[in-house]
């Protein structure tokens, strides 16, 4: 029996019920508004009604509905990485905003930033959640009042001036220097007590229940852990519960004044579950200013790794931040020479106080060579400690998020629009030099594939990696992977046929036989209000016959009708950028690609990991759209055209 006959007759069994009736007018079954627990109860009583009736399709009932619970149709987009002025860093250098007007941000309402423009999206979110440090949680507010327990430390008093000076180099000089001095565990006693946490993480966890709006607007109770360890290695960790106030009002996050250790963190975290029954996961940052402490062989207190420790951190951190303003952790042009698109946006002078990097830092910095690592690292833990998912988040400390170049306010208030000369403007101060304005991405944006707009359903796609990561536009990414697709399956039902017959990506292939082929489905759908896209490809790791990591990029789909040489390269797209206007034009790309491509070079006895990348056509750049708008002169050095990408979630193989 096909399963249009079958919702036929249930239908006639609802309409029999009374949970139905009939529309006056056209004879059409209209919904009454009964309530969800009754509708639930009826509509599974039809169903046992119906098998009893007809057992032979019974069967097919059953299948559909565990093919209905693997098919997440719905793309939510959102920020996992805000900070107000409720996060000392951010509150020092001037910013005022509070997390309600980061919501209300967010949901497409104006608001007047923290330099008094009016600020406003073109697009709300679908998700979001405020992510201001623990460490210092509810110390600024009484800096800013002069709380005089406050006043009797003169770095703190200082700071207190530099507000009320409302100099911007001042406030700009303070900001750096908190977070040199958290870098280096010199704040004052006063930042570090924690009786100043309680009322202001009460707050946020209000703030998060009051804006949430289920199937209509997700927020997410979280705060970020903020360990810059040895004097500015960037080793944050964005903290996100599944739950609400009922379990995560009562505790008090976790500061790097208890503890800097990663395991540690994982350890609060296992210990709530276990207390609450809750749900919590962690995404630690782009890790470009870790100074090669991200993906270290090593634990934080420089002993041996053990499987322990990596089941742990498989387990609590699912997700890897790849982009947000301060740059990208994707790739590098040194780790990766034959890849054309590695060099851009890259933050590889320091951590975040600018301490140069030591010898062989970057392999231990990068997402992809932390993926291929992975591989290596799970035939000798049993577990990949690596297997990260794709996020991005903007870091904004202005609590505007805007990914978008040409609506982008800047890291902070002294880089928000009304400072025309931001592109010159410092940074970042650290120890070794300076950050300049210029240097800022205007990125990036999570695409999360779920069955409704919850708090539930979009942390557990979070946590089961079925999430892609752009530099800010709303790109569409879908990547499954199998061993039985084909061309017909990229004709009909792509998601149907990508779930029925494979994996989403963030999941795990099973063992192949000698006969089979790694096969992937790509599809990519251009921002609606965006660029068309360039190409599609495939990047793979994987691990030879000699235990040594390797990778290669595939060019899977591309737009045009340019031709692929023998090396795999195709030619540029072109560009249609107006430097004059910052205008360009969708005359060349394409709205969307689609594809099928096998691993020509899949060994079955060797473990792999793949994932997507989609660049867009070439676009002005945030700096090309100041330089138009205020009439600058910009030095040679500021790229002023950039092309917006998205990246998928892995899909891993082992042979085991």
């Amino acid at each position: 029996m096909q399963i249009k006959k079958l919702q036929s007759i249930l239908i006639a069994l609802s309409v029999a019920s009374g949970l139905y009736s009939c529309g006056k007018n056209n004879g059409e079954v209209e919904e009454q508004p009964n309530k969800k627990n009754e509708q639930a109860s009826q509509e599974k009583n039809q169903r046992e009604v119906l098998t009893a009736m007809a057992p032979e399709i019974k069967a097919e009932i059953e299948a559909q509905e565990s093919s209905d619970k693997r098919i997440a149709r719905n793309v939510y987009f959102g920020d996992t990485h805000v900070h107000t002025g409720w996060s000392v860093d951010a509150g020092l250098d001037g910013a005022i905003l509070t997390p309600d007007d980061a919501y209300q941000f967010a949901l497409g309402k104006e608001v007047t930033s923290n330099s008094g423009l009016k600020a406003k999206l073109d697009r709300p979110y679908d998700w979001f959640m405020i992510t201001d440090h623990s460490d210092g949680m509810g110390v600024i507010s009484e800096i800013v009042a002069g709380n005089p327990e406050m006043m009797s430390d003169p770095t703190l008093k200082r700071w207190h001036d530099a507000l009320a000076s409302g100099s911007e180099e001042a406030t700009n000089d303070a900001k750096s220097e908190v977070i040199v001095l958290q870098s280096q565990g010199k704040l004052p006693k006063q930042v570090m007590d924690p009786k100043w946490m309680r009322t202001a993480w009460e707050r946020t966890v209000d703030a998060a229940e009051r804006y949430y709006k289920p199937g209509e607007f997700t927020t997410f109770i979280a705060f970020e852990w903020t360990v810059n360890a040895d004097g500015g290695d960037n080793l944050h960790r964005n903290v996100i519960f599944r739950d609400g106030a009922d379990r995560t009002k009562s505790l008090m996050p976790l500061t790097t004044f208890d503890t800097q250790n990663p395991v540690k963190l994982w350890e609060w975290m296992k210990a709530y579950e276990d207390k609450t029954g809750g749900r919590v996961l962690a995404i630690p940052h782009n890790g470009n200013m870790s100074n090669g402490r991200m993906f270290i062989e090593k634990q934080f207190d420089g002993s041996p790794l053990t499987p322990e420790w990596a089941r742990l951190r498989a387990r609590y951190e699912p997700l890897y931040e790849l982009v947000q303003v301060k740059g990208q952790s994707e790739s590098h042009p040194a780790l990766s020479p034959e890849d054309e698109f590695a060099n851009w946006d890259l933050w590889d002078r320091g951590n975040l106080i600018l301490k140069p990097k030591p010898p062989g830092a970057l392999q231990y910095e990068y997402w992809r060579e932390a993926l291929k690592s992975g591989l290596r690292l799970e035939k000798a833990l049993g577990t990949n400690p690596f297997q990260y998912g794709a996020n991005a988040g903007t870091d904004t400390h202005t609590g505007l998020s805007t990914p978008d170049q040409d609506n982008f306010y800047g890291k902070f208030k002294t880089l928000e629009p009304s400072n025309k000369q931001r592109w010159a403007f410092p940074l970042l101060k650290g120890v070794g030099g300076e950050y300049f304005g210029w240097e800022q991405a205007a990125s990036g944006i999570t695409g999360v594939w779920a069955r409704e707009n919850t708090r539930e359903a979009i942390w557990d796609a979070m946590n089961r990696k079925e999430t892609f990561a752009t530099t800010g536009p709303r790109i569409s990414v879908r990547f499954f992977g199998g061993y039985d697709y084909t061309d017909a399956d990229i004709k009909g039902d792509i998601v149907a046929n990508g779930y029925k017959k494979g994996v989403p990506m963030g999941q795990k292939l099973p063992p192949a036989t000698e006969e089979q082929k790694a096969t992937f489905l790509v599809a990519v759908l251009k921002d609606p209000q965006g660029a068309n896209l360039d190409r599609v490809q495939i990047i793979k790791g994987w691990l030879d016959d000699n235990g040594l990591t390797r990778e290669k990029i595939f060019n899977v789909k591309w737009s045009g009708g340019r031709k692929i040489d023998s090396a795999g390269k195709i030619p540029p797209v072109g560009n249609t950028v107006d430097l004059d206007t910052a205008k360009y034009s969708n005359t060349i790309g394409e709205p969307q690609l689609i594809g099928l491509f096998k691993d020509p070079e899949f060994n079955p006895k060797q473990s792999a990991v793949y994932y997507l990348r989609a660049l867009e056509i070439p676009t002005p750049r945030w700096t090309l759209y100041d330089k138009v708008r205020f009439g600058i002169d910009m030095d040679e050095k500021v790229p002023l055209i950039q092309q917006g990408r998205a990246f998928s979630s892995p899909i891993w193989y082992s042979p085991q």
